[in-house]
């Protein structure tokens, strides 16, 4: 026996001195390191790091504790913008006037309007038309609503986070290295070298044969955001007593797995920090072709330390499109185009027709149309006032889908 351990231990000083190290082996997932007892159900909440399922309460409890609490959404998705509702509600019971909302929807040249609705000095319909709602966040305004009143009706602040569109659109096109002296010094504090970063990007771009340029350029403005967001929130908290609670809302991809916003608000402030996140197991055959064909790398990570198993939801039906593509013009809008197949062409909407009123709001920017047929519904009814040539005609439409 004891000639079996000597040779045992000259056989590890051998290999230590020819560097010949065993290979470590990986032992189970690192993004289910504990897989749970059962498969997900909708409605279930999972403890990622222990592999428990867990009630919102609890999930509630663990937010209360961290001084950030990064939402990962999926913009589209009802369930997912329910979760971010009920995770403020929690935090502001707990922590009344100690809480703010930090949107990745908003840039700081917004923070003003933001200010404004916070305190109650705007209506819903100014404060779309101050931030350009509908051009510079595609999403429906539906899916914001009840977290943006929440946040009014209670006086909590909420932070413009992303980067100036302006500065976007040029990183997209150019080469960091190429900007202006005028547009470096609008840059963020930069590292490029995040790998986990790099490999999401890859990703995203393998098997569609769009070019390294675009690829290129999708990973510049994606560590633009990342890095923007990281900084107004780090300068925000620096501003905040420690008791001072800030729930962030972004895109899963900037919080999924933490190398998005999470790390570098973390190299500049080192602030506690929690993930929750939120993933459709139940899609219907109709939002199929809305999921990305990726396949992810592996992470050697955790995605979230709570994850909650949603529907793929569709919001209740609100708002309309008549078809057609307008133009401002003096008196009106005038349509320069109208859709085949539409509500437009079905009750004989024609192009050069000049748009006055619809219902009782005149109409003297497409920002007041849009507005308007947001808040129609199939089944309702819109009164439109036009004129066609010399002629002055209304028009009774019937909203059918």
């Amino acid at each position: 026996m004891a000639r079996t351990n000597y040779l045992l231990l000259v056989l590890v000083v051998t290999m230590s001195l020819c560097g010949c190290q065993p290979t470590p082996q990986t032992i189970g997932n690192p993004e289910r390191p504990y897989p749970p007892v059962k498969a997900p159900a909708v409605g279930d909440i999972l403890h990622l790091p222990t592999g428990f399922y867990v009630s919102p309460a609890e999930m509630f409890d663990q937010a209360q504790r961290a001084q950030v609490i990064f939402v990962g959404e999926t913009h589209d998705n009802p369930a997912s913008h329910r979760l971010q509702e009920d995770i403020l509600t929690a935090l502001q019971n707990h922590n009344p006037g100690q809480v703010s909302l930090a949107m990745e929807m908003f840039t700081p040249s917004q923070q003003p309007v933001l200010d404004r609705w916070v305190a109650g000095r705007l209506a819903e319909k100014a404060f779309l038309k101050e931030v350009d709602w509908y051009r510079n966040w595609s999403m429906n305004f539906a899916l914001y609503r009840p977290l943006l009143i929440f946040c009014r009706d209670h006086q909590i602040p909420i932070l413009a986070l992303n980067a100036e569109k302006e500065l976007t659109q040029k990183v997209g096109r150019t080469d960091f290295r190429e900007l202006s002296a005028a547009e470096q010094q609008k840059l963020p504090q930069m590292d490029h070298t995040d790998p986990y970063q790099t490999a999401m990007v890859k990703a995203f771009y393998a098997g569609h044969n769009m070019g390294q340029a675009m690829e290129d350029g999708f990973q510049r403005v994606q560590t633009l955001w990342d890095e923007s967001m990281a900084q107004n929130l780090a300068e925000y908290l620096n501003k905040q007593e420690k008791s001072h609670q800030v729930m962030v809302i972004a895109g899963g991809n900037h919080v999924r797995y933490g190398f998005g916003i999470p790390r570098r608000m973390f190299r500049r402030i080192p602030a506690s920090y929690l993930l929750i996140g939120s993933e459709e197991i139940d899609i219907p055959e109709d939002k199929q072709d809305r999921l990305m064909d990726v396949k992810k790398p592996e992470f050697p990570m955790l995605p979230y330390h709570f994850m909650l198993f949603t529907a793929y939801e569709d919001l209740p039906d609100t708002g309309v499109k008549l078809g057609i593509i307008l133009d401002r013009t003096e008196g009106g809008l005038i349509i320069k185009g109208v859709t085949p197949g539409s509500i437009a062409e079905r009750n004989d909407l024609k192009t050069d027709d000049l748009l006055i009123r619809i219902d009782q709001q005149s109409l003297k920017e497409p920002f007041d149309l849009i507005y308007e047929l947001q808040q129609k519904k199939p089944g309702d009814t819109l009164v439109l006032t036009l004129e066609r040539g010399t002629q002055r005609m209304i028009k009774t439409i019937h909203v059918d889908e």
